[in-house]
């Protein structure tokens, strides 16, 4: 049995080309949803997972609607290959039921886990030599121990309006926008209590 999945992103995009095809081509039954690529929570593709049986066919309209994810999409090939299930993917020409489908298949996801590896290793080889430098890598702190305790001690000049922001971000070294994002966060807020700069 050839069963299909169409999956758009937001409310907004409608399935129609999807379904078209996916009848086109056969399909008896179409598990429809509507989720982010990120999103993990799919209730209508575990649906289909649970509905499948040996032999049956999965078509998709492109390959990336089917995984969130490289590493997502071979879980879930992984999963229906277990339960001798194919997949067809009418938009990358690709169909798992044939030997020439599964090669080209798994020589594409060879391929795809190399480059990841490859970008993976040229990222570590460059934190590493910016170790070596002095730098560290990874994203800058916003405020350090120093400046948020020096922000704590400033809050009453906040209150009190002896201050103003400029000068606060300044005397702690960091940009106002910096210190609006931690005052947010502390709940302080600047307008009921000081004249912004």
């Amino acid at each position: 049995m050839k069963i299909g999945y169409a999956r758009v992103s937001t409310k907004d995009q409608v399935l129609d080309l999807q379904i078209d095809a996916l009848e086109k081509d056969g399909c008896e039954l179409i598990f429809k949803e509507t989720a982010s690529g990120a999103k993990t929570d799919r209730p209508e593709l575990q649906k289909l997972m649970n509905h499948l049986r040996k032999g049956d066919i999965v078509v998709v309209y492109k390959l990336d609607r089917l995984g969130r994810s490289l590493k997502h999409l071979l879980d879930v090939v992984a999963e229906l290959n277990q339960k001798e299930v194919g997949i067809r993917s009418i938009n990358d020409a690709i169909d798992t039921t044939t030997p020439q489908g599964r090669l080209f298949f798994n020589i594409s996801a060879s391929f795809a886990e190399f480059e990841r590896d490859l970008i993976r290793e040229r990222t570590k080889s460059g934190l590493e030599a910016a170790r070596a430098r002095g730098r560290k890598g990874g994203r800058r702190q916003g405020m350090t121990k120093d400046a948020v305790q020096k922000a704590i001690l400033a809050e009453t000049y906040y209150k009190e309006g002896k201050m103003g922001v400029n000068q606060i971000a300044k005397e702690i070294g960091v940009s106002k926008m910096t210190l609006y994002k931690y005052l947010r966060y502390r709940k302080v807020k600047i307008g009921d209590y000081i004249k912004i700069n």
